[in-house]
């Protein structure tokens, strides 16, 4: 056994030299200083452990970090493979990919399973290969540039700007959690150039609409929230006219919702015709939620008030925001596109294109004709409302897809 004095006393030779202590523990003598080592067998193989240099490790010390190196062993540990983990651990805690990963954690619960799919998978092919092992405190803006670079030279310029929004998103974690000074993307305004132009962003895909409905469904956030997002796809009306809906337009016990012309999109001309109102069938559907709410906002001028205050209409923003709450782009579905899901999907499926532009009331030029528009076609419309809005049942359900109007006749 080794004592203090025999360590501080020992001198160096012309070869090295070893002091045992027992157990594997030693204390190596070199002209350069004196090193605690440990040597140990694993899985057949011969290995030496080092536990510090003297005197800034003493002889107790060293004898700790043998008893820990010891235990590791006896749960099946290597002490050596588990102390490169543990460095390369702390080295890369604060790297790109150690720091997005951990945003990604804290932000997941947020998204909808394949929008998180999409997240990380992207981050990890366009971004870990080359900036995942950086410190992120390191990181600058040409650096981020060149990750962009390689996205937009395979012509996915979209994806580029996509890829910059969440780098972004990352950048300002590591600033709020003390690992980095800035955001470097905020410097690469202009730097890609702008994504090509789309129509208005909706999804028309029967599965990607049966997704979408099902994520409504699950919805966590405000009931008046969650009855507007089942209600849009129900009626299809311009989002202005949903949130300015108001009981008083609504009749539930004739199934009919009738939008007077100042909420609508119309001349003044157009406004002043009496009549001139967008008559919305009701299906059982949007009957039920219509009811849910009725306790709760029908005391009250408007179907869906602004969370804050009674007083006035949900926020033009607060259908889109909860669309992004379930992780869909803006490119990807607005409130708007519910009309155009609606619009496509019913010409497909073989509704006449009169009876489905009445429900759409696109705007009318000549008066005369706009002031019976309301009127037109209102068995058709009443018919292939309810048709509708039991394939849009179908489809939440996952059950075999009908053409509608095949279904309605």
């Amino acid at each position: 056994m080794l004592v203090d004095t025999a360590i501080k006393n020992a001198k160096p030779k012309e070869q090295p030299y070893k002091l045992t202590d027992g157990k594997g523990l030693y204390l190596l003598v070199k002209s350069t200083g004196k090193y605690f080592r440990f040597n140990y067998r694993f899985q057949d193989k011969q290995k030496t452990l080092a536990l510090g240099v003297y005197p800034d490790v003493s002889l107790a010390g060293a004898r700790e970090r043998l008893a820990e190196a010891r235990k590791l062993i006896a749960d099946g540990i290597d002490p050596g493979e588990q102390r490169k983990m543990d460095k390369e651990a702390a080295t890369n805690l604060n790297s790109v990919e150690a720091v997005a990963r951990e945003w990604f954690l804290k932000n997941k619960h947020t998204w909808t399973d394949n929008h998180a799919r999409d997240i990380i998978t992207r981050l990890e092919a366009n971004v870990f290969p080359w900036l995942g092992r950086t410190p992120i405190a390191d990181v600058t803006a040409p650096m981020l540039l060149a990750v962009l670079r390689r996205i937009e030279d395979r012509g996915a310029i979209e994806t580029a700007h996509r890829i910059k929004q969440m780098c972004g998103q990352v950048f300002r974690y590591a600033v709020a959690t003390g690992r980095a000074e800035r955001d470097p993307s905020a410097d690469l305004r202009g730097a890609l150039p702008p994504p090509p132009s789309k129509s208005m962003a909706t999804i028309t895909d029967p599965k990607g609409v049966s997704a979408l409905l099902r994520a409504i469904r699950g919805y966590k956030g405000e009931i008046i929230t969650r009855c507007a997002l089942r209600l849009a796809p129900l009626t299809f009306v311009r989002p202005g006219e949903l949130r300015h809906a108001e009981w008083a337009d609504i009749d539930l016990d004739r199934a009919e919702w009738k939008i007077p012309p100042e909420k609508r999109k119309l001349k003044k001309a157009l406004k002043a015709i009496p009549q001139n109102f967008h008559f919305v069938p009701l299906s059982r559907q949007a009957l039920a939620v219509l009811r849910e709410l009725q306790p709760l906002t029908g005391e009250g001028r408007y179907v869906f008030p602004s969370l804050r205050t009674g007083e006035r209409p949900m926020s033009e923003n607060t259908v889109n925001a909860a669309l992004r709450r379930m992780g869909y782009a803006k490119d990807e579905m607005t409130g708007h596109g519910f009309r155009a899901m609606a619009s496509t999907l019913l010409h497909e499926q073989g509704w006449p294109s009169d009876v489905i532009e009445r429900q759409l009331a696109h705007k009318e030029r000549n008066s005369v004709k706009a002031a019976y528009n309301y009127a037109q076609h209102i068995p058709e419309r009443r018919k292939m409302m309810q048709a509708w809005a039991d394939y849009l049942d179908a489809l939440e359900k996952g059950a075999d897809i009908i053409p509608i109007f095949a279904a309605a006749g």
